[in-house]
């Protein structure tokens, strides 16, 4: 398995750079002109309490989930199997200080359907301990289905764990500079995605990952959409 947008790619690696020897970079450390390409994609997590609230959400995040992201819960819109997974995965990314990636199916309410890619970083913000995330959401379907519409509903399909790893083959270099404004970077880490095979179980790891598994994820994800906008209506 590996991430497949570019911007992923860079987000993990950009995030790898400014950690300057830490477990984990400070919020403080972060230059958004760095991240200007991204800018539109990038969101900031709140974590403490136990929940995950967004402090910020780039316009674009903001118009495919239909509204201001600023003070919502993340968590709001997963169905509720995605909700239990992604609270333990997102507690164990803060505690290991380990990046996630996830794959999901978003939909809006007349079920047009897109897939998405996720990759979440914990950072600090002023303490010793990671009680934030910095996130970047992409698109990797065509985004025709959402043109006029918003992102009503998501589950998760996939999630894994992001390492470094000098072994493995180097993530695709970000695109030169130009008159957009996208900054040279030195190339970044190599990185690997390490998931786990585990038998689902209560004991199971939340990273778990299977392709039947993942087909038949959809299905369902597809019929529990397909019930719930028949209730609302």
């Amino acid at each position: 398995m590996s991430m497949k947008h570019r911007n992923s790619h860079f987000a993990v690696g950009y995030w790898s750079r400014i950690r300057h020897g830490r477990a984990t970079p400070d919020q403080a450390d972060i230059d958004p002109k760095a991240l200007k390409r991204l800018l539109p994609f990038v969101f900031l997590l709140d974590a403490r309490g136990g929940n995950f609230t967004y402090r910020l959400a780039g316009t674009t995040l903001c118009e495919r989930y239909g509204s201001e992201l600023r003070g919502r819960d993340y968590l709001f819109h997963w169905d509720t199997d995605s909700r239990t997974r992604l609270t333990d995965l997102l507690h164990q990314s803060l505690r290991t200080r380990v990046p996630v990636c996830l794959t999901s199916v978003g939909a809006t309410e007349d079920c047009h359907m897109v897939e998405i890619e996720t990759v979440l970083m914990p950072v600090t913000f002023g303490g010793e301990e990671p009680e934030r995330f910095l996130g970047v959401a992409q698109v990797l379907t065509d985004v025709a289905p959402l043109l006029g519409r918003a992102i009503a509903f998501e589950r998760l399909v996939t999630s894994m764990l992001v390492r470094e790893d000098d072994q493995a083959g180097a993530a695709p270099p970000p695109p030169p500079p130009g008159k957009d404004g996208w900054l040279a970077h030195p190339r970044a880490p190599h990185l690997r995605l390490v998931t786990t095979r585990k038998s689902a179980g209560a004991n199971s790891d939340p990273l778990r990952f299977d392709e039947s598994d993942m087909v038949n994820s959809f299905f369902r994800f597809v019929s529990e959409f397909s019930r719930q906008s028949v209730r609302r209506f």
